[in-house]
């Protein structure tokens, strides 16, 4: 399901506040980074992120912003990587959840594309949808079961050899 949130909504200023205190640098990635985020997205996700992400890195400024704490990479956010106006792919490290670092990437990812000019951002293919009701008032987009990633072409597990 697709998700609209609105970038001029009281929620995101409320979410602003509520990820004050979160112990982790939110900053956007540098383009010499790009090959250690992909790499970390690789091993704790997907290839097909690492393919969103090097979608959001070719333009500037890049739209992927980052979570370090200690000066190691726990988070990612990005944005304009499928579909402009699209924010995710997301994740955090699993030993980093439950502490706000997700919400911190989701408020300044969307602080970013409200700064590109965007009044509305889309969480296309939502996976925790009342996570992203609860933080930013994000509302489901009415569809047919339809939506970008739809005939996405997906690898298949190679046959075995037989004898």
């Amino acid at each position: 399901m697709d998700l609209l949130v609105n970038l001029y909504s009281r929620k995101l200023a409320e979410l602003g506040r509520r990820v004050q205190g979160v112990e982790a640098t939110i900053r956007v990635a540098l383009p010499p980074e790009q090959h250690i985020i992909k790499d970390w997205v690789r091993k704790h996700f997907s290839e097909y992120w690492v393919s969103e992400v090097t979608a959001a890195m070719a333009h500037q400024p890049p739209g992927c912003l980052v979570a370090v704490v200690d000066g190691a990479l726990v988070g990612f956010a990005c944005y304009d990587a499928t579909a402009r106006g699209f924010f995710g792919p997301t994740g955090v490290d699993e030993s980093q959840r439950g502490k706000g670092i997700g919400l911190a990437l989701f408020y300044h990812t969307l602080e970013a594309m409200k700064a590109q000019g965007y009044a509305y951002a889309v969480v296309g293919s939502a996976g925790p949808v009342d996570f992203y009701v609860q933080a930013a008032g994000a509302m489901p987009i009415p569809s047919d079961k339809e939506d970008i990633y739809q005939g996405l072409l997906r690898l298949k597990p190679k046959a075995e050899p037989t004898a």
